[in-house]
């Protein structure tokens, strides 16, 4: 069997040897065998360990697809994330003052997906397993709230009560101040008869929220998040930070890079994860693209107390961004695009020339090139604060401050 020297970690976590070779749950500098089928390599065995090697410390981490480096030690992972944004930086000549990486702790996921079949036996739940579309049954999770995995409970109900043995359904739940906050996709069409069912089924589990494919057939009342002064009731599905600690960090360093600005606006801001925060000191105008959300957040707004003002816009910020002079009057911008990054938008800041902007991104790769717009227009880049809410997968989070020179 041919051996193999991994030397280093793809952005999708496996190992990397010649070739090249890709060696799944491997490590830099260690020396494996395996059988290569095209570029990947099977039936791994490791000859050489690498002293950042660690005992998982799930059972179910080699067949669930949810984590990819728990074979890796925290400082490796960490270590690794914070490069893996150096380099997406330095291939765009980019260069900065990266600050300490924040962590998720373990058990700390606030939301997560479960997948769920009817089998003749009763029901599977868990994760599919790691490139494959199986689902992995689980009965622990290192990942999720404690709150969050007695969920699998409720999701086997309901894929009993509405899910078909022809498929699975996928459940996504959040926790929330009032309970679970489920949306469930892929079960049986409704009619009248299953949709009392399942609604009486989420009153009888104290289930906060029961959206099936997009309709809310079930509310015993809003499931509230928490936003600074604010309590927002998301729309089913609507998008969350994953955890509550690395929410924190992402506006900690969003409301230090703001600073002291006193009109700020806040592009893709979905129902208010920062904008709600910022508005206990600034006035704010919030964009997104999503309807539900604009008013989800100004319901938040408006039942806060000592809030300043926060005015809102649906508007597709890809197609239609912000141009210069709608964007002058601002002392500060905040953007959180999703992965593919804001280029026209980035574009049009840097035209407007807003003074600061604090940027948070969940893909290192689109963040360099927009940050190229950015330092190219006369930003400085200040500093970047990579954070690490999905703890143990290869998902990397940040935000950094570009300011004017002065």
């Amino acid at each position: 069997m041919t051996q193999y020297r991994i030397h280093r970690l793809g952005h999708h976590g496996d190992g990397i040897a010649d070739g090249p070779i890709f060696a799944p749950l491997t490590l830099p500098g260690e020396e494996v065998t395996g059988e290569a089928d095209g570029s990947r390599l099977h039936d791994v065995k490791i000859v050489t360990p690498s002293d950042d090697r660690v005992k998982p410390p799930c059972p179910h981490f080699r067949s669930c697809g949810g984590c990819q480096l728990q074979h890796a030690s925290d400082d490796f992972v960490a270590g690794w994330k914070v490069d893996v944004v150096r380099q997406a930086l330095q291939a765009q000549g980019l260069e900065a003052d990266f600050r300490p990486i924040l962590t998720s702790p373990p058990f700390s996921r606030r939301r997560a997906a479960f997948s769920a079949r009817r089998t003749k036996k009763g029901v599977q739940v868990g994760f599919h397993g790691r490139a494959s579309g199986v689902i992995v049954p689980i009965e622990t999770c290192h990942l999720l709230h404690p709150d969050l995995l007695a969920a699998r409970d409720v999701v086997a109900e309901f894929a009993m009560m509405g899910g078909s043995r022809k498929g699975e359904i996928t459940a996504l739940v959040t926790l929330s101040l009032d309970g679970l906050d489920l949306s469930v996709t892929g079960g049986k069409p409704l009619d009248g008869p299953l949709e009392s069912s399942l609604a009486q089924l989420a009153g009888q589990r104290g289930v906060s929220r029961l959206a099936w494919d997009g309709e809310v057939i079930a509310l015993r009342t809003p499931p509230r998040q928490v936003f600074g002064a604010a309590h927002v009731a998301p729309p089913p599905g609507a998008f969350l930070q994953a955890t509550r600690q690395g929410e924190s960090a992402l506006l900690y360093a969003v409301t230090e890079a703001v600073g002291d600005a006193k009109q700020v606006v806040d592009l893709f801001a979905g129902c208010g994860t920062f904008a709600l925060p910022l508005a206990e000191r600034a006035e704010v105008h919030a964009v997104e693209g999503e309807a539900a959300m604009m008013q989800a957040l100004d319901l938040g707004w408006r039942n806060a107390k000592g809030l300043k003002k926060v005015t809102h816009e649906t508007r597709d910020l890809f197609r239609r961004p912000l141009l210069p002079d709608e964007l002058k009057r601002f002392d500060a911008a905040v953007i959180d695009p999703p992965r593919a990054g804001a280029q026209a938008q980035v574009t049009e800041l840097a035209e407007a020339r807003v003074p600061v902007i604090a940027f948070v991104s969940c893909n290192p790769v689109t963040f360099a090139r927009d940050a190229a717009i950015l330092t190219q227009a006369g930003y400085a880049m200040d500093w970047v604060q990579v954070v690490d809410q999905f703890r143990w997968s290869v998902h990397i989070e940040l935000a950094a401050r570009f300011s004017l020179a002065r």
